[in-house]
């Protein structure tokens, strides 16, 4: 299953996005679960995901490590 975990990782984050202490610990997860490769396109698509939402723009300091 190419992308599932991506996938998923990318749904549980919309779904906790309301609250910006479990978005971080979501991102967490997703970075030591994920490929390289998938934490890439996780980067990209974060990038375009908060732009809207500065409140969880403090959590790409972690995909930064």
């Amino acid at each position: 299953m190419a992308g599932g975990m991506l996938e998923y990782t990318k749904t549980v984050l919309q779904k906790v996005s309301f609250d910006a202490r479990l978005f971080r610990r979501e991102l967490e997860k997703a970075i030591n679960r994920l490929l390289p490769s998938e934490l890439e396109e996780l980067k990209q698509w974060l990038l375009q995901f908060v732009t809207d939402k500065p409140e969880l723009k403090p959590a790409l300091v972690y995909l930064t490590l």
